[in-house]
């Protein structure tokens, strides 16, 4: 994932613009979230994996599902800021100004975990209202069983439980809950930003992605 010809991480171009989640995410924050914070995780990543010099031409994917394998020296910074690129360069893309079409599969899937759309929703806005402090509200897949979980900080599902994963479980659909996704337009009301997010779900490449997992 965003390996450039340099072998260092880049942060991905947006597929549409920076005001098309407009009204629910707001054109300045995108502006923020994608340009500065995004930026800096990159930043810092291809530092840290500079210093470490023998993960030169891995996948961030490999990086942080395989952290012991990171020198102990640059662990933290790969552990942080490599899932703060991965879960970022994820989240743009699970987001769009057209929600795409849910697939049957992944429909039957979040009936069978839930019980209804609505109540899947629910668990999903609980799992972000109760993330204390920043972190991310996560749907993930395990060979077509979907769940609900959060992770603190820029930890990720795919890191497993020492790492402050979810088991290793394969995340799908994620929200950001760091302030810096939402305060500029929804200041502390998080659980109204959670509910706004659902009007921006590409619920199509969410499918593809839940479909890879299957």
């Amino acid at each position: 994932l965003n390996i450039g010809e340099n072998m260092s991480f880049k942060v991905p171009d947006l597929s549409y613009d920076y005001n098309a989640l407009e009204p629910y995410i707001d054109e300045e924050t995108m502006h923020f979230h994608h340009d500065k914070h995004h930026a800096a995780y990159v930043n810092m990543l291809n530092g840290a994996v500079e210093a470490a010099g023998n993960l030169e031409g891995k996948t961030v994917e490999e990086l942080i599902t395989d952290l012991d394998s990171v020198p102990e020296a640059q662990r933290g910074a790969v552990r942080n800021h490599g899932g703060g690129h991965f879960n970022h360069a994820m989240f743009w893309e699970i987001m769009g100004p057209a929600s795409g079409e849910m697939s049957a599969e992944l429909n039957t899937a979040l009936l069978e975990a839930f019980g209804t759309l609505d109540d899947f929703k629910s668990e999903f806005h609980k799992a972000g209202m109760t993330r204390f402090g920043s972190g991310w509200a996560w749907l993930c897949s395990t060979k077509g069983k979907v769940s609900v979980c959060s992770t603190a900080n820029q930890d990720n599902p795919l890191m497993g439980k020492k790492y402050g994963g979810c088991d290793g479980k394969t995340p799908i659909l994620g929200c950001d809950v760091w302030e810096h996704a939402y305060y500029l337009n929804y200041q502390n009301l998080r659980g109204d930003y959670i509910t706004a997010f659902f009007n921006v779900v590409n619920w199509a490449e969410v499918s593809r992605r839940y479909s890879e997992t299957l």
